[in-house]
This record gives structure tokens, sequence and C-alpha cells, in this order.
């Protein structure tokens, strides 16, 4: 063949109509996720460049600067009517910014922020040779009760880097609930899912309990990682494409040209149904409803408990809010197939989480029981499919995450010989021992009870008064019932902690630094004003509650 041939043959396949668009990316609308994704980058650096001694301070400084800015930028697209008016899609189509997605981001940034100074918390353990710990392992890679690990807890070591790996996890929770297509979901999934498996397994004391959490919370997360892969595989193959709005409009049928190829796959319905119901499996398990809770109480009660009020807290917030968008953005049209189901697994998951707990004897256990109850009350607010369904459940998703995160905060007081004392029997007189701490944790058990004058109340109230006028008033029975039953345990714990004498070996409250303290101080602050002033927050989340599409 002749050069000339060649030549034509490149020229003509570099042919100008197929080139490749430059991608056009809104960077300030992208701003808090970026800013979170840079002290992340700036914190493996860190990692690599600082020395041992100073890369505590560092990490702790970079982290908090990093939420707070990130913070203030959705603050400032907000105000600046990004939540409202100029709600659109960023980043060629990946990324909706709108009311719910900013109003979540907002949450998420507030409780990573308050998490992170459970995480730095360095005064609860007593000095290991007269170095101050957290409840990190000193040495992640080193086995437990190993020399090596002992070595490592004798030189001073401590894993910084769950530092970096927050900042990850917060910006995968960020892009979860604002993904507008498929893949940018998915790739959301796993960015805040690793480090999290990571993370359980780092506990400092039990770290076997830890790593079996760590073992069973990663293999189930990777089952339902694949169905929810494949359920996007199923939707793909259905609408031929991965945007939330294009498959809406398939679904619909309101799609502006049908080429015959989605001619043909539109027809097959159980591409359709069996691909949203992987999709929405997958969410599911990451809320913890039932039946896909079964990680839930073992990984609560293995990870290490600042990453445990964390999790509880800001996983939620994200899977819910990626769950409204799925359900409410792309599946509209299917709204007659999915509310029966969902009625179900909200029934299941109510009634299931609030009986279990009653027969737990471990604190942290009891607690994810109490989440898994409280999943199903989040449930009865999606299943409203109306403007006020969505603004309580982002209501109730603000409110939750402060109580879980200060609740977990007050766990990590409570310490004996082998570290945190989490069974229910050693907090028997803790009230007549510690006083405050007793309340406190009282406060915090009375808001999840939903008892009047806590934001638990107000925000059960927003979610049960639009379930019932969204037609699901048998729903709000159930859900009434359940929080009686809930009640009953959260009482139980209040009785034993202020009617019951002190035991002589009993566990002892230890002091916490100023971080732990302005922790547990942000949640009982936000769960008074939600509860008693509840009305501005309601009024920010009903502007918040409208998607783009």
């Amino acid at each position: 063949m002749s050069a000339t041939a060649v030549h034509s043959l490149w020229t003509t396949a570099a042919d100008p109509i197929s080139k490749i668009d430059t991608p056009k990316i809104e960077y300030a609308q992208l701003s808090p996720t970026l800013i979170v994704v840079g002290a992340a980058v700036v914190g493996v650096l860190i990692e690599a460049v600082l020395p041992r001694k100073a890369r505590y301070y560092t990490q702790v400084f970079v982290a908090a600067v990093a939420l707070v800015a990130a913070f203030a930028a959705v603050v400032a697209l907000s105000a600046n009517g990004y939540a409202t008016t100029k709600s659109g899609i960023a980043a060629m189509g990946a990324i909706a910014v709108d009311g719910p997605a900013l109003f979540l981001q907002g949450t998420i940034l507030l409780a990573a922020l308050v998490g992170l100074f459970t995480f730095a918390e360095r005064r609860l353990d007593p000095a290991a040779h007269g170095n101050r710990v957290d409840s990190f392992a000193a040495q992640a890679a080193s086995v437990p009760g190993s020399d090596s690990e002992k070595a490592a807890v004798k030189a001073g070591f401590t894993t910084t880097e769950v530092f970096p790996l927050l900042m990850f996890a917060v910006a995968g929770m960020l892009v979860f609930p604002a993904a507008n297509d498929l893949l940018t979901l998915f790739i959301a999934l796993e960015v805040f899912s690793l480090p999290l498996y990571l993370m359980c397994a780092l506990a400092r004391r039990k770290r076997l309990m830890s790593q079996e959490a760590a073992v069973k919370y990663f293999l189930l997360g990777a089952f339902a990682s694949a169905f929810t892969l494949f359920g996007i595989a199923l939707l793909y193959g259905y609408a031929g494409s991965v945007s939330y709005a294009t498959i809406a409009q398939v679904v619909d049928g309101t799609v502006p040209e049908i080429t015959p190829a989605l001619a043909d796959t539109m027809g097959n319905d159980a591409l359709l149904l069996i691909g949203a119901a992987m999709i929405v499996m997958g969410l599911l398990f990451k809320v913890g409803a039932v039946p896909f809770h079964m990680w839930t109480p073992d990984v609560y009660q293995g990870a290490p408990t600042p990453l445990t009020g964390f999790m509880a807290a800001a996983t939620k917030v994200a899977a819910f809010g990626a769950l409204l968008r799925v359900l409410y953005v792309v599946l509209p049209g299917l709204r007659w197939d999915w509310r029966p189901v969902m009625w179900g697994v909200a029934i299941v998951t109510m009634l299931g989480g609030a009986i279990v707990a009653i027969t737990q004897t471990d604190i942290k256990r009891l607690l994810a029981y109490s989440s898994i109850a409280h999943a199903g009350f989040i449930l009865a607010g999606v299943i409203a499919t109306t403007p006020d369904g969505v603004s309580s459940v982002l209501f109730y998703l603000a409110a939750y995450s402060f109580v879980t995160i200060g609740a977990f905060a007050v766990v990590t007081l409570v310490r004996d010989a082998g570290g945190e004392a989490t069974h229910l029997s050693k907090w028997a007189g803790l009230g007549r021992r510690s006083p405050l701490v007793a309340a406190v944790f009282a406060v915090f058990l009375l808001a999840f009870a939903g008892i009047p004058l806590t934001s638990g109340f107000a925000g059960k109230f927003a979610v049960f008064k639009a379930a019932a006028e969204g037609g699901a008033g048998p729903l709000v029975v159930v859900g009434v019932i359940s929080s009686a039953i809930a009640a009953f345990f959260y009482i139980r714990v209040i009785v034993l902690m202020f009617f019951s004498e002190p035991k002589p070996e009993g566990p002892t409250v230890a002091v916490p630094s100023p971080l732990t303290m302005t922790a547990i101080g942000a949640g009982v602050a936000v769960t008074l004003v939600l509860g008693v002033a509840p009305q501005y927050f309601l009024d920010l989340a009903n502007q918040a509650g409208v998607f783009v599409r």
C-alpha cells in the first residue's frame, strides 16, 4: 500500500465530525467536593513527607479547615440561588446542583466536622509509654498481639492515615446524593465505601473483633456493590443511557426520538424492573434497611467507636439522598411498582429494628438496631412521594445525624480496664457516678425515642405527617407502634443509669479533651434547638426539597 493511501486512511479516520468535545466543568458549583478531595490528597502527602511527630496536628488542622471551607462553599452556593432558581446539572451531566444535593452536602460536612473531633480525641485512654493515644491501632499492618504491635505501641506510633481516609469517604458521600448518572453514583459509592471498610479494622482495643467487623462489612458491601452494578447494566440495556433524565423519559415514554435499537429494548420490562430493583437493593443495604441490615450490628460493635458514630450518621444521609434521587428523578414512572415494595421494607425495618433492639445487652449493638428502626421511619417519608415527603426526610436526616454522633461520643467516655465498657450491665448507676454524662446520654436517648421538645420528635412528626398526607396512613400506625416499642428500651437504659446502684468495680467516666466536649455539645445543642424551634429548619428543608431534572 502506498504512503499516500495510508495517509488518506488516517486523515479520514481523524475526521473532524467525530472529535471528542472538551469537557466543560463548572468548578465553582463543584467546589465543596473539590475542596474535600484536595484535602484528602494533601493528607496523603503529609503522611509521606512530614516526620511522625508533626503528622497528627497537621492532619487534624488540614481536615478541619477543609471541612469548614467546603461547608462555606455549600452556603455560598445556596445563597447564590443554586438550591432554588439556578439549580442545574454540572460536570457534563454527571452531578446535580440543586436543593436536596446542597442540603445533604451541608449536613454531611457538618457531621464530618463533628466526627473529626471524636477521631482526634487523645485523652480517653491512659497514656501508653508516655504517649497520648487515640481510638485507632498503633500500627494497622501489625498482627494483633504480636511483638511488632507491642513495639509500635511502645514507640508511640499512631495511625494518622485515618484523617485522609475520612476525607476520601466524605468526598464520596458528597457526590453520592448529587450524582445525576448511574456511573457517577457507582463511583461515589465505591469512593466512600472503601475507606470505611479499611477504618473499621483499625480499633486500638479488641483488634480481632474490629478486623472481623471489617471483613464482614467488606464482603457484604462487595455483594451489594455487585448488585448495584448489575442493576446499572440492566437499566443501561433498557434505556440505552446511564443519565437519570434520559432513563426517566424512556420509562415515561416521553423520549424525543426512538431509535430501532431503543424500540427493541423499551418493550422489555424485565430489564427495567430487575435493574431498578437491584439498584434500590444496593442503596437499601447502605441505609441498613431490613432484610439488608445483617452487617449493621456487627460492624457498629466492632468498628472504632468514633468511626461508628460518623458512619451511622453520614452514610445514612448520603444513601437516603441517593435513594430519594433514584426513586423521584429516575423512577417516578414506576411509582406503582416500587411503592408497595417500599411499604413492605419500611414496615419490616421499623418493627424488626425496634423488636430486636429489646434483646440487646451491648450499648453499641442496641444503637445499631435503633439505627435500623430509624431507617424504617425515614422510609415512611420516602414513600410519601410528595414535596413534603422530601423535605421531611431532609430534616430527619439532619436531626438524626447529630444525635447519633453525640450518642457514640458519650459511649467513648465510659471506660474500664479493657477500654470502652459497652456492656449494658456496666452502665448501671452511671447517673450517680457522673450525673452530667448520664444526663447528656439521656437527652440523646429521648431524642431517639421521639419525645417532644427533642429533634427526634420534630423529625418523626414531619415524616409521619408527610406519609399520612401521601396516603400511607396504615404505615404511620405501624410507625407509631414501633416508636412505642423503641421507647421501651431507650427508657430502660435511662432507668438503668439513674435508678440502679452503682457497682463498686464499675467503669469510670474519662475526662475528654475539648474536642469530644465540642462534639457532644454540638449534638445536645442541635437536639434541643431542632426540638424546641424546628420551624426555621423545616422551612429550609422545604425550600431545598425540589430535585432538578
